[in-house]
């Protein structure tokens, strides 16, 4: 929990405001959700989730993301394929 300090890392509100805009411009349904194999077994997890997770990134990994983001969208690709693929990371 932050104290007031300037100790605490919080999460970049640039980057948080451009994922969000990015994905209403791409009408990108956060609620959806998708199936992906944990060590659990099957797992149900929606894009909202794998977002909130990528906005608690920070500096390079954000920069890196937001990278690849581009990148997919420059080539009229699809981010949701990007994002299951972090949500594997999400459920190891």
């Amino acid at each position: 929990m932050c104290d007031g300090c300037n100790n605490c890392q919080l999460p970049d509100n640039t980057f948080t405001k451009w994922l969000d805009t990015f994905i209403e411009e791409k009408g990108i349904d956060l609620d959806d959700t998708f199936e992906l194999e944990g060590p659990s077994g099957m797992n149900f997890m929606s894009y909202g989730v794998v977002v909130e997770h990528i906005k608690l990134t920070q500096g390079e990994e954000q920069k890196m993301i937001k990278d690849v983001i581009v990148k997919i969208d420059f080539k009229n690709g699809d981010v949701r394929h990007f994002f299951r693929h972090i949500a594997q990371a999400i459920v190891r």
